[in-house]
């Protein structure tokens, strides 16, 4: 189907006024159509709104994927719809525990894609960061609330963090580095994420 034809669909099934110059630029990835034109889109290409998201990241992405409403997703989730539709929003997520682990059924997602979608990567890099410093016993209880892992899982990876990070330090500060600036150790924190997710096996 030409970019024209995909206009017309929209415009004669939907009731959309999209020119065909709006399709050509959501072919090329110049725009991105709203929920009710990725819907509508969908429709007229006969396939599934998650067939037209190439990888979603947001909350947002997630829930059209599934072809739920926003206040669909809310109600499977335990939130009032208006709260949700707040954090879908914004890009952060503050659900409880419960509602998190319902959030990550309901959209099938993996504790990492849960962390991305709900705007957690820069908070679990900066808990990661200081339980890998300091001392991760502490920060074992926010990281069970943060994500949907078993405690035992989550103290493990947290526990490894530390070792690593200091094993590191150590070396760079022995008798025998001379020179040595903690480079190593500050290489480790900028990659913390990828060695958690390495560490608890996702």
């Amino acid at each position: 189907m030409a970019p024209g034809h995909v206009a017309y669909g929209l415009r004669a099934q939907y009731g959309l006024l999209v020119d065909p110059e709006t399709v050509a630029a959501w072919e090329r990835g110049r725009a991105r159509p709203d929920e009710q034109e990725l819907t509508a889109l969908a429709g007229v290409l006969w396939c599934s709104p998650a067939e037209l998201i190439a990888t979603a990241s947001t909350l947002r992405e997630h829930r059209m994927a599934r072809g739920l409403s926003a206040e669909e997703l809310a109600r499977l989730v335990g939130v009032a719809a208006h709260a949700y539709q707040r954090m879908e929003d914004e890009g952060r997520w503050r659900g409880t525990e419960r509602q998190t682990a319902a959030l990550a059924e309901v959209l099938g997602l993996d504790p990492r894609a849960l962390i991305t979608a709900t705007g957690g990567d820069e908070r679990l890099a900066e808990l990661l960061r200081d339980a890998a410093t300091t001392r991760w016993q502490a920060y074992v209880k926010p990281a069970v609330k943060m994500l949907p892992l078993p405690k035992r899982k989550l103290e493990s990876a947290l526990q490894r963090l530390h070792t690593d990070y200091h094993a590191r330090m150590a070396a760079t500060s022995s008798w025998g580095a001379s020179g040595a600036t903690g480079d190593e150790g500050r290489a480790y924190l900028d990659d913390i994420t990828g060695h958690f997710w390495a560490a608890v096996g996702s």
